[in-house]
This record gives structure tokens, sequence and C-alpha cells, in this order.
């Protein structure tokens, strides 16, 4: 198996690269630093079989794509692999890299430059054996991802439309679970619109925007279902000028969750309904801005098989092979799968602690995780056994 084999000899100079990423800041709200981690993954990408597309970013930094010449002559057997290069650190906040035994700390390490590493040790395996060319793949790796891929969802999108499958290097879990379906994100900004008054003068004259604010507020906390895996959280809210006057207006955010996008869209229509009732009862204005941001990751039939044919490899490099449970946040995953393509999640190696200081990942998982992308891209190529 001489790609697996060449990882293996390389897995040092796999953790020295993943050193110099994390030790370049690459915070979302930092497009210039952004880009320099964008500028290393084009220096490391370099491959004689790969292409580079360039996606300029709008107030972010740039999206990358890298493929293959095979991923425009079989379109219905494209991979798509999926990353991104920032991290919810902003400059001085967490920096450096780590060392405790078997395991590394640092900024993105685990979320998700540690995925970017495996994604780079296996292609790079896969060049130098000479089996990388007749892949028909392409790595994207975006610049937006933590605050919700805003500016990068439509590049994403056309690479991803009409792919036969995609693979996610998201942070890996403690027990390496594979993800298959994950909830999805929405959120709402609330505006109550009321007219000011003075509190003993004419308060008959004021319209309360808090109270019409506080009865929406309650009608929306009221649509969580935790049967059904919906959930929403009013998380902040502000309003008024004074004790003595009748507040003019009033505003709140709320973030809610879901498990099917079914759900999503009837909690957008509630919160929708409940604001016209109150603002007829009240005399306020309630305007709603905002709605579903990620449409959730839904387990289906074809992303299971996805999942069982990646499992065999991983257990193949002794790592677990097990599904994971729905979990509550969406990533990149959930706006592929919307587009009715197969994909499963949490392909980085092993750790914890992401987005906070104590993130790390466990050093030997990066060289297992690479040699099971190793199997699973070469299992269709002539020979594929002979990775």
């Amino acid at each position: 198996m001489l790609a697996l084999g060449h990882a293996s000899r390389h897995a040092a100079a796999t953790v020295a690269l993943l050193r110099r990423w994390v030790e370049q800041d690459s915070y979302t709200g930092a497009p210039s630093d952004v880009n320099a981690m964008g500028g290393l993954l084009r220096e490391a990408f370099l491959l004689p079989e790969l292409t580079l597309t360039v996606r300029p970013g709008q107030g972010f930094g740039d999206h990358l794509c890298f493929r293959t010449t095979a991923w425009d002559h079989r379109p219905d057997r494209r991979l798509l692999l999926v990353g991104h290069h920032d991290t919810v650190f902003p400059p001085g906040t967490f920096q450096g890299w780590h060392e405790q035994g078997d395991r590394v700390c640092g900024p993105g390490v685990l979320d998700m430059k540690g995925g970017l590493v495996v994604i780079h040790a296996a292609l790079a395996a896969l060049s130098a054996k000479g089996r990388l060319a007749d892949l028909p793949l392409a790595f994207v790796s975006v610049a937006d991802e933590e605050v919700g891929s805003p500016d990068s969802r439509p590049f994403t999108a056309e690479l991803a439309r009409g792919a036969h499958a995609a693979l996610v290097f998201e942070a890996g879990r403690p027990t390496d679970a594979i993800i298959t379906a994950r909830k999805g994100t929405g959120s709402v900004t609330a505006r109550a619109h009321g007219k000011a008054a003075h509190a003993g003068n004419a308060h008959a004259d004021g319209v309360n925007a808090i109270w019409a604010l506080a009865r929406f507020v309650d009608a929306a906390q009221s649509l969580t279902d935790y049967a059904r895996g919906v959930t929403v959280n009013v998380g902040t809210i502000a309003g008024g000028t004074s004790k003595n006057t009748v507040p003019e207006r009033a505003e709140c955010v709320l973030d809610f969750r879901m498990v099917a996008r079914a759900d999503g869209e009837r909690v957008m229509a509630e919160l929708e309904s409940a604001a016209a009732r109150i603002a007829g009862e009240t005399g306020a204005r309630i305007e709603l801005e905002g709605g579903i941001r990620r449409p959730p990751l839904e387990r289906s039939a074809a992303s299971v098989a996805l999942y069982r044919r990646y499992a065999a490899c991983a257990a193949a490099e002794g790592l677990g092979d097990g599904e994971s449970p729905l979990l509550g946040g969406g990533s990149d995953a959930n706006d592929v799968a919307a587009l009715g393509v197969p994909v499963i999640d949490g392909l980085g190696p092993r750790g914890r602690g992401f987005h906070t200081h104590d993130e790390y990942i466990e050093i030997p998982t990066l060289l297992a995780r690479t040699r099971a992308l190793i199997r699973f891209l070469t299992q269709d190529l002539p020979g594929g056994g002979l990775a």
C-alpha cells in the first residue's frame, strides 16, 4: 500500500505543517490574517494534479477550491472535500502551539486546521504515488464558516451541486463518531415599535414597545418542542430610555434549532403570526428580520451508506467507527446536504474543546485519519486496495 506507507513516513512533516498553520492567526473578522492562512494553503496544495480557483471574499477572506482534472471529466463520480481556514479567536486572545505528550493545544488545531492537514497529507501521498490524477475530487476551504458561511455559501453550492458525495473535516469527536445528522439553525431579530409618552401625565397616549415585545418573547419561547427537536431561545433583549417614559422601541434576538426543515419553516410562520396578533392587540408594530440560516443535515439512506463505507476505512486504521448522535450545531455539511448530496462530517483528528482556549487534538489520530481517507479515496480506483 504505497500511499499509506508514504503518509506514515511523512507523519512528522504533517505535524510540522499543522504547527505552521496553527501559529498563523486566522480570525474570521480579520480578513488579512485569514488570507495569510489561505496563502499557506495555496503553497501546501501546489500539487501537479490540482488547479486552484479563488473566490474573493466580500468582507471576508478569500475562499479557495483545489480540484483535479478528473473532476471535470467524470461529473457523475465527483467527491467534494469541505473545510474552512478561519477560526473564532481574535488576534492576541489565544495563540501558540503547546505540546503535552500525545496532545497539542492551539487555536484552530481541532476546528479545523487539523482536518485541513489530514486532507493535505492524504492528497500529497496519493500525488507522490501517482494516484491522485484519476480521482474526480475537489477540495473547498472557505473563510467565513465560523459565522455561518454567509459569503461562501454560493461558492460551495456551485461545487456541491450534482456531486456524488461530500466529506466534511470538522472537529473529530472523542470517540471518532462520524456525523450524519446536525440540527438546522435559525436567527431572528424582533423589533417592536410603539409610541413614546410621559408615564405620569400621558400614559394612555403611549404604546409600550417593551410590553408588546415581552408578549412576543413568551410566544416565541412557547414554540420549543423537545419531542420534535425544536428549540427557541431568546438570548438578548433591550429597550426603553427611562422608567418614567412609555418605551417607543424594544428589540430582542432569538436563536432556533430544528431537526427537520419543515419544523424550521413552521417556527418562522408561527413567529410571524404571533407578531401580527400581538401588534393588533397592543397597537405596537413588530418587525422580524432573519430566518433559517442553515438547513438541517438530515440523516438519509444515502448518507448512512456513505458513513458505512468510510467507517470501514476508519476501523481498518484503529479508529472508532460509530455513528454520532444528532448534534445541535450546524456546519457547511448542512448546506451541502440541502442540495441532495450525501454528506458525512466530523472527519478531522480526535480532540476536544473547540471554540475554547483548551482546544486540543490527539496527535496520533492525524496519521490514522489520513490513512483512513486514503483508503476511502482509493476504493473505486483500479487496484484500489493497493493504496
